[in-house]
Formats: C-alpha cells, structure tokens, sequence
C-alpha cells in the first residue's frame, strides 16, 4: 500500500501562484510515476502533470507553459509549481501514484484539495 498526503490548495487571484505538495509513504517499490489530476462535478479525472521516476514530464495542453512539476527523491515528494492562474484552473486536484506489482497495476489516489481562481 501507498500512502498520498497533499496540500497547498487554496484560494488565488486570476494571475496568481499556488504550489501543491504530495508526499508518499508505504510501498513505494511499486511506484513508477507521480502526477496531478484534476475533476470537476459530473466529468472524469482530467490529468493536469505527471512525472516519472527518470524524471520525464507530462503537461495537459492547458497548462502548459504556466504549470511546472517537480519531485524531491530524498523527501518522496512532487510538487506542483501553478503560476498565472486562470478561473478555468478552478478545480479539486488529486494526487496519483501508479506503478505495478508484477504484471498488476497500481494506483493510489491522494485526498481533495481545492484551488480556487477567483477576484
């Protein structure tokens, strides 16, 4: 098993800056890959940034440019770097770890947290 714990969320202003921090602890021999997504009311998971463990980025087209994920090996943390925040950003994120065991996929999921982008 996999523990996530998250936070930074909060509320911004349009153009502001916000940094999500999740932390993992447990199992981590079967974590290949750490990321944020995002879900509003009535649609699925929408992934937001992901990072592999050799370092290999992913950005939804959305964010790109604006958004920057990072993760700290030492403290098995990622952070997510938010600048020049939009309304549209408003959202819950989740943090997600998966990997496999074995042949088996993994995945575990963080607890809400909520950023707002609003004047």
């Amino acid at each position: 098993q996999v523990q996530l714990a998250s936070s930074g969320g909060g509320l911004v202003q349009p153009g502001g800056s916000l940094r999500l921090s999740c932390t993992a602890s447990g199992s981590l021999f079967s974590i290949n890959r750490m990321g944020w997504y995002r879900q509003d009311p009535g649609k699925q998971h929408e992934l937001v940034a992901l990072i592999t463990n050799d370092g290999v980025t992913t950005y939804a087209d959305s964010v790109k440019g604006r958004f920057t994920i990072s993760r700290d090996n030492d403290k098995n943390t990622v952070y997510l770097q938010m600048d020049n925040l939009k309304p549209e950003d408003t959202s819950v994120y989740y943090c997600n770890a998966a990997g496999q065991i074995g042949v088996a996929p993994v995945n575990y999921w963080g607890q809400a947290t909520r950023v707002t982008v609003s004047s």
